[in-house]
This record gives C-alpha cells, sequence and structure tokens, in this order.
C-alpha cells in the first residue's frame, strides 16, 4: 500500500565525485517496488568537507545516507554505533540517523558481492578457490562475508605484498587466508578471481600469469562500465568460463542499505535488468 503522507523522507549518496552515480536510480526503483515515499539524491561534498556536508544534509531532515569515495573512512570515525561487518571492514558505506540523534554505521559491500555471486550469478563459493586482487579498501570491506562462505582458500595479491599480509593477520579467523605477490602466482588456478583494484577504471589489467583459471572458472571485476572492463576481456581470452561486472554488486549493496532503512528488501533482478538495458 502507498504512503500517503505528503513529506517524503529523505535519502542520499555523498561522494566527490558522485554526479554518476547510479544510486538514485536505484533506489527510486527499490521504493517503487513498495510504494514508499522517498526522495534520494546524489550530493557533492568538498574533499575536507563530508563532515559538514554530512551534518546538514541531517539538519535539513535526512534518515539515511549512503557514503562512497573518498569518504568511507571518514564515516567510520564519524559513527557512534558499528555494525560487525563495518567494525572489519573499517570503513562505512551506509548511515543511518537513529531518533536519539544517535549514528548507526553499516558495510554492505561484501554482502552486495556474495549476494550477486551466490544468488544472481549461482556461484558456490564454499570450498572453491578464490583469488582476490588488491589489498585496499574495496577489499576489505568484502573479505569477511567471502570467508563467511566457507572457500577452500582465499588468496590475497597485492604488489604491496606487506598490505596484503596486514589483512591476513585480521582476517585469519575467519578461514583460510594467505598473502602473497603476483610473482608467486605462476603456476597456481583459481576457481574465482575477483578484482579489487581500480586498474580498469585505468584502463589496465593487473600482472596475472597465463593458466590462472580452473575450467568452470569464474572472472569477476568489482568495478563496473558500459562495455567489459580491461580485466574481464583479459579473463575471457585466458580461459575463464564466466566473466561478470560489480553492477549487480551495486544493487545488492544497495538492496542492503535500504533494508538498513525501511525494514524491507527490495527485489534486485528487475533493477538489474533494468540498468543494463538503459545503461
Amino acid at each position: 500500500m502507498a504512503e500517503t503522507n505528503t513529506a517524503p523522507a529523505r535519502y542520499a549518496v555523498m561522494g566527490n565525485p558522485v554526479a554518476h552515480s547510479k544510486s538514485p536510480v536505484i533506489h527510486k526503483q527499490f521504493a517503487h517496488q513498495f510504494g514508499h515515499h522517498i526522495e534520494y539524491t546524489a550530493l557533492w561534498a568538498d574533499d575536507d568537507g563530508f563532515a559538514d556536508a554530512l551534518q546538514q544534509f541531517r539538519a535539513d531532515g535526512g534518515k539515511g545516507l549512503n557514503v562512497t569515495v573518498p569518504f568511507k573512512l571518514e564515516a567510520f570515525r564519524l559513527t557512534d554505533n558499528l555494525s560487525e561487518r563495518a567494525k572489519l571492514a573499517g570503513a562505512v558505506n551506509t548511515m543511518r540517523f537513529e531518533p536519539d540523534g544517535k549514528i548507526f554505521g553499516d558495510n554492505t559491500d561484501g554482502a552486495g558481492l556474495v549476494h550477486d555471486l551466490t544468488k544472481n550469478i549461482g556461484v558456490n563459493l564454499k570450498e572453491k578457490k578464490i583469488l582476490v586482487l588488491g589489498a585496499g579498501g574495496a577489499v576489505r570491506g568484502v573479505l569477511g562475508p567471502l570467508l563467511r562462505q566457507h572457500p577452500a582458500m582465499l588468496m590475497l595479491v597485492n604488489r604491496t605484498v606487506a598490505k596484503a599480509k596486514d589483512l591476513v593477520k585480521i582476517f585469519s579467523a575467519f578461514g583460510k587466508i594467505e598473502a602473497l605477490g603476483y610473482d608467486e602466482l605462476v603456476g597456481k588456478r583459481f576457481d574465482v578471481v575477483i578484482n579489487g583494484t581500480s586498474a580498469s577504471l585505468k584502463g589496465e589489467v593487473p600482472p596475472l600469469p597465463l593458466n590462472l583459471f580452473t575450467s568452470e572458472a569464474i572472472a569477476y571485476d568489482m568495478m563496473y562500465g558500459d562495455k567489459p572492463t580491461p580485466f574481464m576481456e583479459w579473463a575471457m581470452l585466458h580461459g575463464a568460463a564466466t566473466v561478470a561486472d560489480g553492477l549487480g554488486m551495486l544493487v545488492e549493496q544497495a538492496a542492503e542499505s535500504y533494508l538498513l532503512w525501511r525494514g524491507v528488501r527490495p527485489e534486485t533482478q528487475p533493477v538489474i535488468a533494468a540498468l543494463r538495458k538503459n545503461g
């Protein structure tokens, strides 16, 4: 049943840059599924202006906020109460403003990735050999949820191996995880290879060896675009059975945010299909 109150509940995504964000389109479609009366906008903030912009949005009646690059770490610091997955990620991408004035912070990125892989693409991650490329904030946000799927092994590779080893120390309590350099990948094969680096944004591919994929392997790029990313194209040429970009992850993490704010989880498949069709 559609809501009839006149003032919409206000939500937004805040980042820099943010004009390209698909989040307003996604949340508008989510709200339509339930007849919810919401307003969702994209808000730009100066690199050093996130705290002020956040305060202004709350003063204007904001109920919740998605946070994107480069503010996820600052959002973590400005949050009063954190979900367990936000604590593990060390970053916040979803804020809910509580009636008592406190801010609850969550990180929905990892749940979004796992949901896309397991539900939309149909990959059973249990006992699989997973390779994750990169050791930055995007990767840290997904390691906990991936390990909770009980893979046989999660290998973390990074140009600066020390960074990957730091993450191994944090996440080793949750499953079998190891760190290594790109030169150590030769001769190893994986069922799932996830690109969490920003190489695709620069039109590049990480320095990967040939014969990286098992026969049924999936290559997944957390980035997305109007065409296959350089990593996806490389994977198609070098033996991956399936390739996918991160658009599904974007929609699934948004659905987790919507659940946190509104208490219901939207259907994601029609939204993903609409975005694929309309760009």
